[in-house]
C-alpha cells in the first residue's frame, strides 16, 4: 500500500462561474482547468495515482480527457456527493496510497513545489496543507455585527489545497465525521477535531480556487507568463 494518491474534488456546479456547466471542463488557453490540474500531478514524480471525483453523468467526459491529455495516473472518476466531505469520502474508497492528498479540481494552477513539499511534509508530520499568510488585517465581530477584536495576521493562513495526510490519520477523521454526521469546507478541520496536528506548507497567491469568470481572466494571464519563463 506504499505510495501516493491524489483525490481530485472536481464535482462542484459552479454557480458563480456563471458557465452552465461544471466549471472544471471550462477553457483556459483552449485547455479545460481539470486538465491543467491533473496535469500538474501526472508531471509530479511524487504522485503514483490519480482519482477524479465528479458527477456521475461526467465520468465519461472526464475519462475521455485524461486519455487524450495522456494522464496516464488516471485510476477512476468516482461520484461526488451532495457534500465536499461526502465527494472526498467516496475518492478515499478508491485510494491506494499510504499518503493521500486532496485537491480542489479548480485549482488549475498548483505548482510542483507545493505538491512534492506536501508530501514529504504529510510523511514526516502525518499531516500538511498548502497556505498563504493572509495579506488583510483580520477582525472578529460581536453578535450585533462590531467590531470584537483583530486577530494576529503575522499567525493567520488562507489555507489552500493539496491537503495531505498519512492514510490512517485522514480515514480516521472521515470515520469519525460520519458518525457524527459532520460536514466541512476543507479535510483539515475533520482532522483537527480528532487532535490531529498539521504543519503548513507555505504556497503561492496564484494556487487560488476559480470561482468566477474574473479569475478565469486572472488564470489565463499567469499561464501566459509562466509560458515566458
Amino acid at each position: 500500500m506504499e505510495g501516493v494518491s491524489v483525490i481530485i474534488a472536481a464535482g462542484g456546479k459552479g454557480t458563480r462561474m456563471g458557465a452552465g456547466e461544471n466549471k472544471v471542463f471550462m477553457k483556459l488557453l483552449g485547455k479545460e482547468m481539470l486538465v491543467y490540474t491533473a496535469e500538474a500531478f501526472q508531471n509530479n514524480p511524487d504522485i503514483d495515482e490519480i482519482i477524479i471525483v465528479s458527477g456521475e453523468r461526467e465520468h465519461m467526459r472526464v475519462g475521455e480527457l485524461m486519455q487524450k491529455n495522456n494522464i496516464t495516473k488516471w485510476r477512476i472518476a468516482t461520484t461526488g456527493g451532495a457534500t465536499r466531505t461526502e465527494s472526498v469520502r467516496n475518492g478515499l474508497a478508491f485510494a491506494s496510497g499510504d499518503i493521500i492528498l486532496i485537491h480542489d479540481g479548480a485549482r488549475a494552477l498548483i505548482g510542483q513545489d507545493e505538491i512534492s513539499a506536501s508530501v514529504r511534509a504529510a510523511r514526516e508530520y502525518g499531516a500538511a496543507a498548502v497556505g498563504v499568510p493572509c495579506k488583510d488585517t483580520l477582525k472578529t465581530t460581536d453578535e450585533n455585527g462590531f467590531i470584537a477584536g483583530t486577530i494576529d495576521r503575522d499567525k493567520t493562513f488562507q489555507i489552500q489545497t493539496p491537503q495531505a495526510f498519512k492514510r490512517e490519520i485522514i480515514l480516521s477523521a472521515y470515520e469519525r465525521a460520519e458518525k457524527e454526521n459532520i460536514n466541512a469546507t476543507d479535510d483539515c478541520a475533520l482532522v483537527e477535531r480528532c487532535g490531529g496536528i498539521i504543519k503548513i506548507i507555505t504556497g503561492r497567491y496564484d494556487n487560488f480556487k476559480l470561482t468566477t469568470p474574473d479569475d478565469i481572466a486572472a488564470a489565463e494571464k499567469i499561464l501566459e507568463k509562466r509560458k515566458t519563463i
